[in-house]
């Protein structure tokens, strides 16, 4: 996949070109640049802005287009007019998908478009965007609103999007419950993406996330696709975020746990599936997924509390932790000890329901019976290590589902493995 970032230079590399590439190259795409202008900044402070000549930026945008087919194409900074009405003249006719991040001022303090420019960015830029990805702070002075409530928030979206854009995405509404909100408008669906809040002043998140935002578009991801997918990787990129310099610090985007973001997108998928809650258990449910030869459970990954159902609603009660979950982790040790490409399972209500939807379709099932098992072994509290090893001890392939049927003050359970919890949602989808 070839991306193609438009924006600015910053030495600092913390956002702009620079941080688009690292992004990019974080995804295995191969980053494309045009430079549009060249900055003096730093962690502490904005200094100065040269932008480049009409002559030099036709001339890369040229470069590049007639040599690589390009996937997507990220805009960040356009700082004066001139430079808006050549990428408009070199990009308009194009068919692929174009994400806008309106970058007018720095975290630094910085002004990176011109005052006198932005009718001009309203006119040529914003009707480009497949996707455009303002803050609050920018939303507001591109549609000269104030965003004080869900429904002016709304209201600014539209103001944007009648300028152009197809979909339009608000970031950073403070939520409740400590909560960071996203709102979307997507061509005539609008909702909202949360998050959890983190407090910190920080280098660079709002270029990850429109980075993000075009390569998961490129991707072939649907728009609520790659919010989901936005969101969490900005999230990361600002829990792992470091001092370098003297100032604020900078967004961390390489050598993400992808253990982590798999797990994370994945658990969002499956809160999200229409009346899941009918499939959690009364002991709730966990989501893990392993490492390569885990060697203990402290090398899965797995919720730290559950996932726990409260009423008709689906709830994320704990924290993502290596050693977080004990039995399902223990579960998927055992079977990952003979099957090493089996890294993930969850476990889900026992149905009948389910249970004959499993039997007509075609997959590896076992079960073990819960009656059997010895005195010493439940004195021991090993049922889990003794009943798994029971369940696959004659398989000579990888299960995709073990269950047990329960005993007296025991809950039957179904457990399902993958070799990613993406596959263990493709299964879930069919039995459930």
């Amino acid at each position: 996949m070839n991306l193609l970032s438009i924006g600015g230079s910053d030495p600092s590399s913390g956002a702009g070109i620079q941080s688009d590439v690292k992004v990019f190259s974080e995804f295995n795409a191969h980053a494309l640049t045009v430079i549009t202008a060249i900055t003096g900044q730093n962690t502490t402070s904005f200094g100065m802005i040269e932008p480049v000549s009409k002559k030099i930026l036709k001339n890369q945008l040229e470069s590049v287009l007639s040599d690589f087919k390009i996937d997507g194409i990220k805009i960040g900074m356009v700082y004066n007019s001139e430079i808006i009405k050549t990428l408009y003249q070199q990009l308009k006719k194009l068919k692929i998908p174009i994400v806008v991040d309106p970058v007018i001022k720095s975290t630094t303090g910085g002004d990176l478009i011109e005052k006198s420019a932005m009718v001009d960015f309203k006119k040529y830029i914003i009707p480009l965007a497949t996707v455009i990805t303002p803050n609050k702070f920018e939303a507001e002075i591109l549609s000269k609103t104030k965003v004080n409530s869900k429904n002016t928030i709304e209201k600014t979206a539209k103001i944007i999007q009648k300028m152009g854009a197809r979909n339009v995405i608000i970031t950073g509404i403070e939520g409740k419950n400590n909560k960071i909100v996203d709102f979307v408008l997507e061509k005539n669906i609008k909702y909202l993406i949360s998050g959890d809040k983190i407090v910190n002043t920080n280098h660079g998140s709002g270029c990850n996330y429109s980075a993000a935002i075009i390569f998961a578009i490129s991707s072939n991801k649907t728009i609520q696709e790659s919010v989901k997918f936005a969101k969490e990787f900005t999230y990361n990129s600002i829990k792992n975020a470091k001092k370098i310099g003297n100032g604020i610090m900078i967004t961390n985007i390489q050598n993400q746990d992808k253990i982590n973001s798999e797990l994370s997108r994945a658990i969002n998928e499956f809160i999200g599936i229409k009346n899941i809650y009918k499939n959690i258990p009364e002991c709730q449910t966990n989501f893990v997924y392993s490492k390569q030869k885990p060697k203990s459970i402290k090398d899965i990954l797995g919720i730290s509390g559950r996932i726990v159902k409260a009423g008709k609603e689906v709830i994320v009660a704990g924290n993502l932790t290596y050693g977080g979950s004990k039995h399902v982790a223990t579960a998927l040790l055992i079977v990952n000890e003979k099957f090493p490409k089996i890294c993930s399972a969850i476990n889900i209500k026992y149905q009948n329901s389910s249970i004959s939807k499993i039997k007509k379709l075609k997959l590896i099932v076992s079960s073990y019976d819960r009656t059997n098992e010895p005195n010493n072994i439940k004195n021991k509290g090993s049922t889990i290590e003794w009943g798994i090893k029971n369940a696959i001890k004659n398989l000579q392939t990888p299960p995709d589902i073990i269950f047990h049927k329960g005993d007296f003050g025991k809950e039957p359970m179904i457990i399902i493995f993958g070799d990613t919890p993406k596959s263990i949602l493709n299964k879930l989808l069919k039995i459930t």
